[in-house]
């Protein structure tokens, strides 16, 4: 069994009653389909994939070198967080690259955020934001501070296991995105996470202090099972509740 595949290029033909019966079926019994000569050039459509590949590819690069500056400001071993996201190389970092879109909202006065407070749970983000439309803030000694917006700069954001392999010296942030009337605010977030197979723990250094917070020992995938339920509440809990699994 297979989703519907059909050639929109009919639609225009003399198959053109076939091809909309074929798309009410598409839409009536499936819910899915896929569209095959819709008319967007395949040439875009392969530059697309080309550059998406080359970006996240410099942009992975660009985490991991960050992170060499981290553990050296930590006092740790070069490759501590990647060993820790990795299982000392047992297993793949999770690299994901997410792009989002706000519309201008038509309704300011009923619609204040276009993405609610919330830490990230991962490791190392990278955003690159639009460059003309703002709306990011970062929540900093209790009031919320504008991320300016900057022509090709990367913002980067410490994520939940940050603060744990660091033992609180570097805090993942809460940050929202609000909601705009005036432009169309375009961004490109990638994450650099651990595997889900990962066991995550402070790391053992004495430029970190033990006594910054009390994290515990857990794997990333159970800490993943906390987050999706728990994203937009305090995250002191979180590592309590990641604890108790163990």
């Amino acid at each position: 069994m297979a989703i519907p595949v059909i050639d929109f290029s009919k639609l225009e033909g003399k198959e053109r009653a076939e091809t909309l019966a074929q798309i009410d079926n598409g839409c009536q019994q499936w819910g899915f389909f896929q569209l095959v000569n819709h008319g967007i050039p395949v040439e875009l459509l392969e530059r697309v994939k080309k550059t998406m590949r080359e970006y996240r590819t410099e942009v992975k690069k660009l985490a991991e070198k960050l992170m060499e500056t981290m553990e050296e400001n930590l006092g740790l071993e070069k490759g501590t967080f990647k060993n820790q996201f990795t299982g000392n190389d047992e297993h793949e970092p999770f690299f994901g690259t997410k792009v989002s879109h706000y519309p201008p909202c038509p309704r300011l006065d009923l619609v204040e955020l276009g993405l609610r407070p919330h830490t990230d749970a991962g490791g190392v983000i990278l955003l690159f934001q639009d460059d003309r439309v703002g709306g990011l803030q970062i929540l900093k000694d209790g009031e919320w501070v504008d991320v300016q917006p900057l022509a090709n700069a990367i913002i980067i954001n410490t994520g939940d296991q940050i603060e744990v392999v660091s033992n609180g010296r570097y805090k993942s942030v809460w940050h929202r995105v609000l909601a705009t009337g005036n432009g169309n605010r375009r961004s490109v977030a990638s994450f650099y996470n651990p595997s889900v197979k990962a066991v995550i723990c402070p790391a053992s250094a004495s430029a970190v202090d033990e006594t910054t917070g009390a994290y515990p020992e857990f794997l990333f995938g159970d800490y993943m099972d906390v987050y999706v339920k728990q994203k937009y509440m305090p995250k002191e809990p979180r590592f309590e509740a990641v604890k108790a699994i163990n």
